[in-house]
C-alpha cells in the first residue's frame, strides 16, 4: 500500500479530522490506521496499519502476524513482538506490546511494507504451541486457519516434529480437533 493512502493520527490529519472523516465515509479504520474507504485491504495495508505500534528492532508475532496475515477483522489489542536484533535491547515502547522471546530468526520472518512480520507457519506454531497457557492464541489460531487451510498439514508435521516441549500435545490435539470440526 503507498505510503499516501496511510493515515496515522497526528500527522497529516488530526484525530478529529480522520474521525469525522470516518462518519462521512472517506475513510475507514485498519488497525491503528485509516485508510480510504474504496482501498483494498491486503497483508501490505495491515502490516503497514501497525508499523507505527512495533518497537525498532521488532518483528511482529503471534496474534499480531496472524492478523496481518488476514486472521480476524480486528488486531489484537495489544501487539505482540520479537526482537529481530542481534543482542538483548530494553525496547523503547510507546504503544502497549508483549515481548516474547527467544528472537525472530531471518527464515521465520518476512519484510511486508517495512515490518518484519512472522511467517504464517512460525506464527501456526507459535499460536499452537501456546494455546495451552494462553486460551486466546487458539483463536487466532483458528482465525489463520481459516484464511490459510492449506497452512493446517505443514502445522500437523511440524509440531509432530519436534522433541518433547511443553504446549506440543495441546498443540497436537487442537489442530487434530479443528480438522474433525471442519470435516464434518
Amino acid at each position: 500500500m503507498h505510503p499516501a493512502l496511510l493515515y496515522l493520527p497526528g500527522t497529516r490529519l488530526s484525530l478529529p479530522e480522520l474521525t469525522a472523516a470516518r462518519l462521512d465515509g472517506h475513510v475507514v479504520e485498519l488497525g491503528d490506521a485509516y485508510v480510504p474507504a474504496d482501498a483494498v485491504e491486503g497483508v501490505d495495508a495491515r502490516a503497514a496499519s501497525v508499523a507505527a505500534g512495533i518497537p525498532d528492532r521488532m518483528g511482529a508475532c503471534g496474534p499480531t502476524a496472524a492478523w496481518i496475515h488476514g486472521a480476524g477483522l480486528l488486531p489484537p489489542p495489544v501487539h505482540h513482538v520479537r526482537r529481530i536484533a542481534e543482542g538483548r535491547f530494553r525496547p523503547g515502547v510507546a504503544h502497549a506490546v508483549i515481548v516474547h522471546e527467544p528472537a525472530l530468526e531471518p527464515p521465520d520472518g518476512v519484510q511486508i511494507s517495512g515490518v518484519v512480520v512472522a511467517t504464517p507457519l512460525f506464527t501456526g506454531l507459535e499460536l499452537a504451541l501456546g494455546a495451552s497457557t494462553h486460551p486466546v492464541y487458539a483463536t487466532w489460531l483458528r482465525r489463520l486457519l481459516e484464511v490459510m487451510p492449506s497452512l493446517r498439514d505443514d502445522l500437523r508435521d511440524r509440531v509432530g516434529s519436534l522433541p518433547r516441549r511443553p504446549g506440543r500435545a495441546q498443540a497436537r490435539a487442537l489442530l487434530r480437533a479443528d480438522q474433525e470440526v471442519v470435516t464434518r
